[in-house]
């Protein structure tokens, strides 16, 4: 019944309105502005739209002739922070010091780890031993274990640790069990 009702006040003197509407007079848009071609007034910029850029200019190739570059870095070989790189110009790398057996899943064989980084099996196996045994495995061992920086050691163990899993048993004091029937 509400829809009657509304039907009824939408409908109501509709042509009245319509004719209203349509009588009213439209706005005007404003007026276009009228286009001008760009002028030159620098004779420079005539040569270079004439088509000087596709001619070769001798003076200039003259000089470019005349330059010569001598390069004496390696292309090849990559840029190495300062960190990772030794007195001897190589990077200072370390052995593996702990793998998964049958690790022969993971995504790249690596071998030797830089300075200063941990694989995710040694970083785990070094939180887990600082956690079973803190007065032995101090950051500073860990540090030294690892070719870490002791700073960011220290914040590793403070940060991070290892997954735990605790099974509190309940109070059966307190609890109400029920009976199988």
């Amino acid at each position: 019944m509400g829809a009657r009702v509304v039907r009824m006040f939408r409908n109501f003197n509709l042509e009245n309105r319509v004719v209203r509407e349509i009588s009213k007079e439209k706005p005007r848009s404003a007026p276009r502005h009228k286009l001008t071609p760009p002028t030159t007034t620098d004779p420079g910029e005539a040569e270079i739209s004439s088509g000087a850029v596709h001619q070769k200019n001798d003076p200039l190739l003259l000089n470019l002739k005349s330059v010569y570059v001598e390069s004496k870095d390696k292309a090849a070989s990559p840029v190495k922070s300062l960190k990772e790189v030794s007195v001897d110009g190589e990077a200072k790398t370390r052995p593996m010091k702990f793998t998964l057996p049958g690790d022969s899943h993971s995504l790249a064989n690596v071998e030797n780890i830089p300075h200063g980084k941990l694989t995710i099996m040694e970083a785990l196996k070094a939180l887990s031993s600082h956690q079973s045994h803190p007065q032995t495995w101090t950051s500073q061992r860990i540090s030294e274990e690892y070719s870490l920086n002791l700073k960011e050691t220290k914040s590793l163990l403070e940060f991070f640790v290892p997954f735990q899993i605790q099974i509190i048993p309940p109070q059966i004091s307190n609890v109400k069990q029920l009976k199988a029937s």
